[in-house]
């Protein structure tokens, strides 16, 4: 199964903390960014991606990563196929 990572800023660490695991699963991975830690990038640009792969891949998941979550929720619940749900640990 093919797995989708995307975020912000604000989650960029524990993107790459998760990413780490995932790898080392096994899991098949694409990272749809941010690549770098930049304080003014903007999470739609890389939410969208990763919600488009979903979308256009059923068989695969996306794991999405923000500082309150809801507003990455909103766009990746924008693409057909999926549903986005907002998780807190």
């Amino acid at each position: 199964m093919k797995v989708y990572l995307a975020t912000d800023h604000a989650g960029f660490e524990l993107k790459e903390q998760i990413k780490k695991y995932l790898l080392s699963s096994n899991y098949d991975i694409e990272d749809c960014g941010a690549f770098s830690f930049q304080k003014g990038d903007d999470y739609p640009d890389f939410i969208g991606l990763a919600a488009q792969k979903v979308s256009e891949n059923q068989d695969s998941k996306g794991i999405v990563f923000g500082k309150s979550g809801a507003g990455e929720e909103i766009v990746a619940n924008k693409f057909n196929n999926l549903s986005a749900v907002l998780v807190f640990s």
